[in-house]
């Protein structure tokens, strides 16, 4: 079981937004940890903490295509609480990714939706069913 993740961010208040309404509101995580560089959201024993990234390690930004994280997917319940999410995000103006094959970008028993945080982070929500 995947106890934690930390990711580093280049604008934690930017961050803060995004990931607070997605992770509380849309997902169900509670806050859980805030301090003056980072804060950190659980959902039952597992918690991704954001942290805001040094000045002197902003450059180069990150690129998902680079070594290391590619992207975070989040597992909902069906089909319909992707497209109500996929609703979420366009009413918020964020821009979906390969929105030609959406919902079954990622195959045709694949039904998700794909989208970027501030940094660029790639995020999936993935229907169980």
């Amino acid at each position: 079981m995947l106890h934690h993740i930390e990711l580093y961010v280049s604008n934690l208040n930017r961050s803060k937004q995004f990931w607070g309404w997605l992770l509380e509101d849309v997902l169900h995580y509670e806050k859980y940890q805030e301090w003056e560089s980072g804060i950190s959201y659980k959902y039952e024993s597992m918690y991704i903490v954001f942290v805001q990234t040094e000045q002197r390690f902003l450059e180069p930004s990150y690129h998902r295509c680079r070594v290391g994280l590619n992207h975070l997917a989040f597992q909902v319940r069906n089909r319909e609480k992707v497209d109500e999410i996929t609703k979420l995000i366009e009413q918020r103006e964020l821009k979906i990714l390969y929105k030609n094959s959406h919902p079954y970008a990622g195959g045709n028993d694949h039904y998700a939706v794909y989208f970027e945080d501030p940094d660029r982070i790639k995020v999936e929500i993935v229907a169980m069913s």
